[in-house]
């Protein structure tokens, strides 16, 4: 089983969908109106790049490290 880790937006100006994005997959992004159902199309999206990739014969990509940084304002 592979997992991901995703970036999980609220959109204000767009009726308030949330976008995910996935790091360690440049150009996978997908929305959805709610939490649940954006996450919902992330795991869609995650599942078609990643055969996309294989019926292309390259290599599917580990996941990112992410990390917080803080500043002072």
């Amino acid at each position: 089983m592979l997992k991901y880790k995703v970036i999980l937006e609220r959109n204000e100006d767009d009726e308030g969908f949330y976008t995910v994005t996935v790091p360690a997959l440049p150009g996978c992004v997908t929305q959805g109106r709610t939490k649940k159902e954006a996450l919902i199309r992330a795991k869609e999206a995650i599942e078609g790049y990643l055969e996309s990739l294989q019926k292309d014969g390259l290599p599917v990509p580990e996941d990112v490290e992410l990390a917080e940084v803080s500043i002072s304002q």
